[in-house]
């Protein structure tokens, strides 16, 4: 595998880590890092030697594109790798916060009490599930 390919770690994170292929449209660059979630090596690193911290590429890019990527991330929340799960709502969160989204749902956002932690996931997909069912009906995709 071309060393260009593998997470290696720094203390910057570059944005064209582990860029998708063929960017289109926001909906295909969603799904491209939903389709990465579950890989552990889909990672970098951010901060000083002394307190390096794990920078999770898709969760971060999904919540960057936002509104595009909620349905496809509500399609991984009964996912069984306690991992995956973890990323998936972790990006919800993120994503949840666009404007595009808050704008319809009166900025009502999916607000996780603890974050990047797999012990809080069955609260966490329950907080997403309740979201999504006060919200789904209201949100406009295209």
């Amino acid at each position: 595998m071309p060393s260009a390919q593998i997470a290696q770690p720094s203390s910057v994170v570059r944005a064209d880590d582990w860029a998708p292929p063929l960017q289109v449209s926001p909906e295909e660059e969603a799904a491209y890092y939903v389709s990465r979630l579950a890989d552990r090596r889909f990672v970098s690193q951010y901060g000083g030697p002394d307190n390096s911290r794990p920078w999770y590429i898709a969760a971060e890019r999904l919540g960057d594109i936002g509104l595009p990527a909620v349905p496809l991330l509500f399609s991984r929340l009964h996912t069984d790798d306690a991992y995956e799960l973890m990323l998936v709502l972790y990006a919800l969160q993120l994503a949840t916060q666009d404007p595009l989204v808050t704008f319809q749902t009166d900025g009502d956002y999916i607000q996780l009490p603890s974050v990047l932690d797999p012990d809080a996931n069955a609260e966490n997909r329950r907080i997403a599930q309740q979201w999504w069912e006060r919200h789904s009906s209201r949100l406009e995709f295209r």
